[in-house]
This record gives structure tokens, C-alpha cells and sequence, in this order.
């Protein structure tokens, strides 16, 4: 199973930005925590990020018929994009939604989630290990 393990904005300053929350391990942590959890099941995670909303609207769209599924951590635009929803939508890939941290116990705002309208299921407030359950759901999930 090929999985694309998509980040949005400030993701890549885990480690610098609000310790407290986020914890103290790294962007390049993140990744190798998403490889090595995929590849001990036998899958692959391409894992990627970005802080700019088109460019991870066209990762959604350039993943069908690529990847089997998407594990979307769309951070800020979790709660702002219908261009995210949209391309999850045109797309019809099964996806999982990811928090570091629970927004339903953040800011008022942070408890809508666009990724929620289509994704499967949400792992939230694990810190890496969200990562690791969405991956191993998709997995053990059958298609």
C-alpha cells in the first residue's frame, strides 16, 4: 500500500513552535516516524509538507491513481479551506484526518473541520502516534 502522508502550514517547525502543545521532536522525526511505521507494515509513506494552500490542493489531485490513500494533517487549513475539502472530494480517496494535538479542546474556532466532512475517520491529539494509527488503519482497512 502506497500512502501520501500530507502536512500543512507550520508543521515543518515542530520542535520550535509551541513546545508545550506540540512537543519537542522535529519535522525530519515526523517523517521518519511515518517510513519506518508504514514500512514495518509492509507499505510505503511518501510524506510531505507544505504551507501553502494550492500546493497541497494539487498534491490532493495528483494522488489519485498514484497512492492508495492519504493521511492529511491540513493543519490550519483544517478549519478554513473548501479547496482542501473540495480536492478530497474531486479525488474520492480515502482519507484519514490527523492532529498533533485535540482541537476540540483548543480554540472555538479549531473544532470545525472541513477534512472531517470526508475522511473516514480523525486520529487527534496522539501526537506522532496519530500518524501511526491513521497509518495503521489504512492498512488493516480493506479497500
Amino acid at each position: 500500500m502506497k500512502i501520501l502522508v500530507l502536512n500543512g502550514p507550520n508543521i515543518n517547525l515542530l520542535g520550535l513552535r509551541e513546545p508545550e502543545l506540540y512537543g519537542s521532536r522535529t519535522y525530519p522525526d515526523l517523517v521518519a516516524y511515518c517510513e519506518k511505521t508504514a514500512a514495518e507494515l509492509g507499505a510505503t509513506a511518501d510524506v510531505r509538507q507544505t504551507n501553502h494552500e494550492g500546493t497541497l490542493v494539487d498534491w490532493i489531485q495528483e494522488a489519485r491513481g498514484v497512492f492508495d490513500a492519504i493521511v492529511l494533517n491540513a493543519a490550519a487549513y483544517t478549519h478554513t479551506s473548501v479547496a482542501v475539502l473540495d480536492a478530497l472530494k474531486g479525488t474520492k480517496m480515502r482519507t484519514v484526518e490527523v492532529h498533533l494535538t485535540e482541537p476540540k479542546v483548543r480554540e472555538d474556532f479549531r473544532r470545525v473541520s472541513y477534512v472531517g466532512m470526508v475522511a473516514e475517520t480523525c486520529f487527534s491529539g496522539l501526537g506522532f502516534e496519530s500518524y501511526g494509527e491513521a497509518i495503521r488503519y489504512l492498512v488493516g482497512k480493506k479497500a
